[in-house]
Formats: C-alpha cells, structure tokens, sequence
C-alpha cells in the first residue's frame, strides 16, 4: 500500500459507513433486559417543590431523584465547579431542571405514568433575561448582585483619560441572542455495569469530563467508571458538558436497578430542554480624536442561567476576543457572567468569541458610517501585526496574513466597486467582516489544566491511535490518522483510531476550543516521528505529553500574558439583495479567506468552511430562539428555521498558508473560526442595501420592519 501524505485527497474514513446507514449510535444499541427512561422535569423557572404526587408504580418501574444517590454522594456535576445537581431538591431553578427519573421496560407506559405525576410549585418571579439579572428581578439567584462570574482586560492609558481627550464619544449597545444547536442526533446515554464497573454510553464530546463530572455524585473513584463515546451524529459544544446531565441521574438509577437504562431524547425535549449558545448585551464607549478611534471600552454580559457549567471559560473567550483583529491602543473590557432563571448556557461553537467579535464588527461598521468612510478603509487603520499587544498583555507571536487575505476576497467579490456602486438604501449591499480565534484552551490551560496525553500502538505493521479526542461530524478520525500515516511514511489503512473508551485510552483532553487537530495532531505526530525511528523493533506503544512552547508568560490570577499562543484569522464578505416591500433578503455571494496555519485535509476544511460559514448566516439571519418568562417558544424545526442549501449560495472560499510551528505539518485549529464572522458581514450587507442601522441579532422579515420604522 503506498503512502499517506499530507497533501493526499482522501475519502473520509467515516463516510461509508454513516451513508449507508451502518454507523451505530447510542440510539441504536440495545442490551438484554434493558430498561428505557424519562425525566421529570420542572415546569416552572423558579420556585420551591412542595410536593409531589404520583401513581402507583407497577412491578419493575421506578422513580428515582435525589434521595436515591448513594451513601457519600454528593448531588453535583462536576464541570468548571460543582454546583449544577444531578436532581433538583427542594427547588427548581429553570424550565426543564431534572427532578427525577422515571425508569421502566415499556415506554408507552412510561409516558401513561409521565403524564400523571403531578408537582405542586411554590412559585416565585423568575429573573429570565440579562436586564432582570442586573435588576435583580424576583431577587437575586446567586450573591447579592446576580454576578456569576467576572473579570477584566486593560491596556494603556485609564480611560477617562481618554475620553476627556476626544472629540466626540460614540456610545452603543449591542445584543445577541439565543442560539439552538440544532445537531442532526438528538441527546441520549445507556448506563450499564459490566465486570463490576459502572458504563456509560454516550453521543458525546469528552467521555474524560464526563467520568469527573459524576464520580462524586455515585461516590465512586474514576476507575470503577467507563465512558465510551458513541458515534456522534454531530455536537457543535452541545455534547460538551451536557452529556453529564444525562450520565449523572442514569448511574444514580443504575446502582439502584443494575439493569441496563436507555434515554434518548426526541427533538422537542432537545431544543426545550438543554443548552444554547449565551446571549450576549455588550455596551461600548468608544472615544474618538482627529477621525481616530483612541480608545474603546466595553461591558460585556452574557446570560448564563441557573449553574455556571462552562460559562466562565466562555466569557474569558469573550472578553480576550472583544478587540477582534484590531489594536486599539486603549482598551477597557469587563465581563460578567449573569445568573438568571433560564436553561443554563454552554459551549457553542466559537465559545464565547462570536458574541464579541460580532457587537465590535457591527460597531466598527456604525462609527465608519457615522465617519462617512467605507467600514473596511476603518478596520484596515487598526490591523494587529506580528509583535501587537493583545487585550490581555501579551503579544501577536506569528505573521498576521489578514492584508493579503483582504485583497484576495475584495478582488473575488468586486467589492470596492460594488460598496461604491450600491448606495446606501438602494436594495442592494455588500458587507464584510474580519475575526480571528484563539488556539486551544485559554493562557494556562493546556499547560496546567489538561496536560494532553496521546499513545500510538504498534502491532506488526499497523498501528492504533488511543487518545480521548472524539469524531463528531468534523473529520477528526480522518485527520488524525492521515497525521499519524504521513509521520510513520505508511498507508492511511494501517492506522486505526476508534471511539474512545476512558479505560482504554489516555486523556488527551476536551475535543473543543479549536485544539484538537494543533495539540492532539501534534502529540500523535510527535510520537509518530519516535515510532518511525524505532519501527524494526517489533510492537510496542509509545506515549507523548504535552509541551508547552516557553518564553510565553501567563499569569492565570490577573489574565495578563499570552493568551494564545496561535490564532486562526478570516475575512468575509457578503453581498445581498432585500425586497423592499417584503423585508425578505436574498444572499447572492459569500467570499471568505482563513488562515489556518496549514490545511491537513483540504476537503475537510472546505466542508467546515460551508457549514461554519452557513451557521453563522443563521445566527443573523433567521434563527429566532425567544426565551419567555422563563420558558422557549421555539420546540421543533418547524418554529426554529435554520438555513438550508436553497437559502445560501455557493461559497468562493481560500485558504491562507502559514504554517504554525507548533503544530502538526504547521496546522492551527479552524472549527470555531469559520463561525465567527459571516453574521457581521451579513448584517453590514443588510444595513447599507435599507439604511438601517441593527443593534441586534438574529434578523428576521419581521425585524428588519422594526429597524425601518426607527429610521
């Protein structure tokens, strides 16, 4: 068999089988005398339980809740901290909080008792958006201000400096708002016990962050648990921490019963009841001088419902994304993370960086338009270049590509004829945006907090790849292996790399924060390399840890220092045609440029770019998810529209070299950076085709009217 190499073009080693309908996932396996489950949920966003009423079990059916988890458990997922519970005790905090599990062999007589049991609330005013938070609606849910999380970046000079100085101060707020992730397999988990140890089976993200949320809850040490990750009809941040939801109350009911136990959600207690991306408030003062910007500060708050799960994390993204690609020599950014009595947010793609790099692109057009410039001649003046100071104190490590990555999509898209030619109001508009993301876990993480492992087995002449990252839908099984093919000089068919088992497998860390392919690629490249020297040497395994680069300080008790020490870049741009008369708009080209260091597999990045790119249309255009006096309005596909192939063009897309030293064949990660842009670009476009002016996403019709009629 000849050789893999990098720049080979490969079928996805996935594809067959997922075509074909031969892929097993969770939903599809079954186990002897295996018992199905539904959980109770509360009703209400805020209240006390008073009582609850029930009828008769019949033999073999249960109900499970917190007065169920063993001796020495404790009633907590362990996620960033330990303060969601496995089961609502005494209160409940949002609409779809677990109370319990009902267990049984049958599920239509599951769903006949579901809908019998009856919960009396006690019912109290639930604070559902970020200014009830603030305002401590109802009173407040955590502390005394309702303020979860916080923390600040800031360079030069104190701001009131600055804006004693200006000219003129531009003040604005801008807003985003829920986003469903929509993954084509809806959540589901089986609990099991095999050879005396707890199993868990899981359409999930991070099997590792799983068995440490729940080994506290079922009292058990980390080796008496499994987790094997099931294949994973897609995920997008949805399956990272939230699995443990499901797992948690699953093995609670498993050491009572010790019979195999199947949930599965349907769509509608998916997009009802598990989490979202956060919406965003984001409040700028930006201090002008001579025509230039001079300083911006910013308030940045996001929405993070009832537990923190992973919403610390995500509003550092945030905050260390809120100067996007641009140096501002001053800058003040502080954010909060707001409790409130809605489903608590989580990771989304882009985690954090969209709702930021959005609210400063939309500002930045504002100013332009209010400084009679084009948005882009605004955004060239204040390019990050190799050697910039970040947000954070650190600086720019690598060659910022951005100016030949513009040139390329304006001269594709013919943009500066058409910004000139489309007058603003005319229906017609081209818009663009510039964005970047941070590599891999934030200042210390990787480092400190994951300390990546990654093992290669080699039995005769073929080789298999034991790490904990896991193939969601993105081409991770794919890449890794041709990783691994290229660096040993062998076929691509030699090498295998399955779901992984968290007692076969070490810990490689999350698969999320755009870190898989440039960590975990390159210990599987590092020990790779070792293999291929010592080949003759019959089989045995080699181990690799994570080294991180020195000379790049972090300080993890302020956030100063080098963030990251990598970034993705893009650039968009959109261009549209709106009816006037229907407010109804027609995207008729997309053009975008990413630098990912180096592509491993140029048909995997085009795939992430279309989706990422498309996902993010959606964001701004259509995907209206409303949260209510605590409860969505939106349950199914039919109410939450996401875009299909009819509503978007076909993508003019080009990938930038320039490799990155410190990962694999000089690969960066690029999941997460194809999200961040096109919804500024798209909402530039719309702005300038009706001279309106949006301070808030998404867009629908029936939004841009509103926009309209405050012209």
């Amino acid at each position: 068999m000849p050789a893999t190499t990098i720049e080979d073009r490969i079928t996805r080693v996935d594809a067959k089988a997922k075509a074909r309908g031969e892929a097993e996932y969770v939903s599809d396996m079954s186990f002897p005398d295996m018992l199905y489950s539904y959980m109770i949920r509360s009703s209400i966003p805020r209240g006390k339980i008073v009582s609850i009423s029930m009828p008769e079990l019949p033999d073999g059916y249960y109900f499970i809740s917190a007065k169920d988890i063993p001796e020495g458990g404790k009633n907590e997922l362990w996620m960033i901290q330990k303060d969601w519970r496995a089961f609502a005790d005494g209160d409940v905090r949002y609409v779809g909080e677990t109370i319990a599990l009902l267990i049984g062999p049958d599920r239509r007589t599951l769903k006949f008792i579901k809908d019998r049991i009856k919960i009396k609330y006690e019912e109290a005013v639930p604070a559902v958006s970020i200014d009830d938070s603030i305002n401590c609606v109802g009173g407040p849910i955590i502390g005394d201000n309702n303020v979860m999380c916080t923390l600040f970046c800031e360079k030069g000079k104190p701001m009131d400096d600055v804006f004693s100085q200006s000219d003129e101060i531009v003040e604005e707020t801008i807003e985003t708002g829920f986003q469903e992730h929509v993954h084509l397999e809806t959540n589901g988990a089986i609990a099991t016990e095999e050879d005396g140890k707890l199993v868990i089976y899981a359409s999930a993200q991070c099997p590792f962050y799983i068995r440490k949320s729940v080994a506290s809850l079922v009292n058990e040490p980390y080796e008496n648990i499994i987790v094997r990750q099931t294949t994973t009809g897609g995920a997008f941040g949805g399956k990272e921490n939230f699995p443990d939801v499901l797992a948690g109350p699953l093995l609670v009911a498993e050491k009572i019963i010790r019979k195999p136990i199947k949930m599965i959600f349907d769509r509608e207690e998916d997009m009802l009841y598990s989490v979202k991306r956060h919406p965003s408030k984001i409040e700028f003062k930006t201090a002008i001088k001579d025509g230039k910007i001079t300083g911006i500060k910013a308030i940045v708050r996001y929405n993070v419902g009832a537990y923190l799960s992973s919403s610390f994390v995500v509003l550092q993204r945030g905050v260390f994304h809120a100067n996007g690609v641009y140096d501002f020599q001053n800058t003040y950014v502080k954010g909060d993370g707001m409790a409130t009595n809605t489903f608590p947010s989580d990771a989304f793609r882009g985690f954090g960086a969209p709702q930021t790099i959005f609210a400063l692109e939309v500002h930045l057009d504002h100013i332009a338009h209010r400084l009679g410039v084009d948005p882009l001649s605004l955004k060239e003046e204040y390019l990050l270049k190799k050697g910039s100071e970040t947000i954070t104190n650190g600086h720019i490590i690598e060659e910022v590509k951005l100016p030949e990555m513009i040139k390329n999509i304006t001269n594709a898209s013919d943009y500066w004829r058409k910004a000139s030619e489309y007058t603003r109001g005319s229906g017609k508009g081209i818009g663009i945006a510039l964005y970047n993301h941070g590599g891999a876990f934030t200042g210390n993480g990787e480092q400190v907090i994951i300390k990546a492992h990654a093992r290669l087995v080699k039995k005769g002449d073929n080789v298999d790849i034991q790490v904990g990252s896991t193939e969601m839908g993105q081409g991770f099984q794919t890449t890794l292996r041709k990783i691994a093919a290229s660096s040993l000089g062998i076929s691509i068919d030699q090498i295998t790399y399955n779901n992984p088992d968290t007692s076969k497998v070490v810990d490689s860390g999350p698969t999320a924060a755009s870190r898989s392919t440039m960590i975990v690629g390159k210990l599987v490249e590092r020990a790779a390399e070792e293999m291929k020297a010592r080949w003759s040497e019959g089989d045995f395994s080699v181990e690799k840890e994570y080294e991180h680069p020195e000379g790049f300080p972090w300080d993890q008790a302020t956030f100063r220092g080098d963030a990251y020490l990598g970034y993705g870049w893009g650039a968009i741009v959109v261009e549209v045609e709106v009816d006037k008369l229907t407010n109804e708009v027609k995207t008729v080209g997309i053009w975008s440029s990413h630098e990912i260091g180096k592509a491993i597999d140029e048909l995997i990045v085009h795939g992430q770019i279309n989706g990422g790119v498309i996902q993010s249309l959606g964001y701004a255009a259509m995907e209206k998810m409303e949260n209510r006096k605590g409860y969505f309005k939106q349950s199914s596909m039919s109410d939450y529209v996401i875009p299909t192939s009819m509503d978007f063009p076909k993508q003019y897309y080009h990938i930038q070299d320039n490799p990155y030293p410190w990962g694999p064949s000089g690969a960066k990660g690029m999941g997460e950076l194809v999200f961040n842009g096109a919804s500024a670009a798209y909402v530039d476009a719309v702005e300038r085709a009706l001279d309106i002016k949006v301070t808030k996403i998404p867009i629908p019709p029936e939004d841009i009217e509103e926009a309209l009629e405050n012209v």
